[in-house]
């Protein structure tokens, strides 16, 4: 009777010099993953720093800032200075203000740029890809250029002082934005659109109930993204909202900067304050955020 040979026992897996070398592969393999994962949490380390030096300097006391060289850590934890930077400035009506224009921001950006993308990506007619790249090249139209023109048409329409400028503008779309979720649609299935439409759903129909969750993690991207815009803004209610009760927190910011210009830890807290919620919002909805950044394969 023949002898069968288990590959276990065989004499080309016992060879000491291929053994060697796939100790070799595997090491190699490793040193480059440890250094790719070393690299990366010294870039996070880098790009928080800014931050963890806001959050030190707006729990130190004034005679501690004046230290050279500054601390690493607060001596004592001042954490009345938050409540001294809300008292300073009416923080709250500026918050209400700020939610009111990014939740009306967010909410306009994803109707509107949902149904243009879908008809630059889901919908064939003549010179679609045209008008779409005829789109696209407004991304590079500098705001300052559109800010003389865009003032006389809301002056015109009895607009300022009022959040229409800010908000109105988010309901006609954005090219990027528009971009970016056309680039998602365009991996559905026509199949699928196909068997809707022969099952007698409308447009509108399959927009709402085929298309929209198909689409939620670009959808959650350029909600993440239009929230963080309008939170951040600070030309828009500069120009357009006059009135101090109507202003958001970043002019807040800014004006009270110009009144503590020298006590950098009350600043400091202000402006953890302001930037608290919108990390809030990042970590809680990342998860979409990445999904619809890297374009995620439709199943």
């Amino acid at each position: 009777m023949k002898t069968v040979t288990s590959p276990s026992t065989s004499p080309i897996n016992d060879d000491p010099k291929l053994t060697q070398m796939r100790r070799q592969v595997v090491a190699r393999k490793a040193r480059k993953e440890i250094g790719v994962r070393v690299f990366l949490v010294l870039m996070s380390l880098l790009f928080l720093v800014p931050l963890y030096w806001m959050i030190n300097t707006a729990l130190k006391s004034n005679p501690e800032l004046a230290i050279t060289p500054p601390t690493l850590f607060p001596q004592s934890w001042e954490w009345n200075n938050f409540i001294q930077a809300i008292n300073t400035i009416p923080f709250f009506q500026y918050f209400l203000n700020t939610v009111i224009y990014t939740a009306l921001a967010v909410i306009g950006a994803v109707l509107s740029n949902l149904i243009v993308a879908y008809g630059f990506s889901c919908l064939e007619w003549r010179g679609r890809d045209k008008i779409f790249y005829l789109v696209l090249v407004t991304i590079f139209i500098p705001f300052p250029i559109a800010i003389i023109p865009m003032f006389d048409l809301f002056a015109w329409l009895h607009w300022i002082n009022t959040l229409l400028p800010l908000v109105v503008p988010a309901f006609l779309g954005s090219a990027f934005y528009i971009f970016l979720l056309r680039q998602f649609l365009l991996q559905v299935p026509h199949e699928l659109l196909d068997a809707a439409r022969i099952d007698g759903a409308s447009e509108w129909s399959i927009l709402w109930r085929v298309i929209a969750p198909i689409a939620r993690p670009a959808l959650g991207a350029v909600a993440i993204l239009s929230a963080v815009g309008a939170w951040n803004d600070f030309m828009g209610p500069l120009i357009y909202l006059q009135d101090d009760s109507m202003h958001t927190l970043s002019i807040g910011l800014q004006a009270f900067r110009s009144t503590h210009d020298i006590q950098f830890n009350l600043l400091m807290a202000a402006s953890v304050l302001v930037i608290v919620p919108i990390v809030v919002l990042f970590f809680i909805f990342q998860r979409f955020f990445i999904e619809g950044v890297t374009m995620g394969s439709i199943k």
